[in-house]
């Protein structure tokens, strides 16, 4: 549903989505897993269930606009 730069901003958004009511997970994008693995940062993928993706875009965008 997103991608972010590490693994603490994975966090965060987790945490962000988690005060919503939604369940969410985080593991490495596949150019992560891969033999460069480490060169060029570690993005990460924001996973929630699928009923829950448009809710979970609302809340991110929500948290953009307080703080962009």
């Amino acid at each position: 549903m997103a991608t972010v730069a590490d693994e603490l901003e994975a966090d965060v958004v987790c945490r962000l989505l988690r005060s919503a009511g939604l369940e969410c997970g985080f593991r490495p994008t596949a150019e992560h897993d891969s033999a460069f693995e480490g060169i060029g940062g570690g993005r990460m993928e924001i996973i929630v269930h699928a009923d829950d993706v448009e809710a979970a875009r609302e809340v991110i965008a929500a948290a953009d606009r307080l703080y962009y």
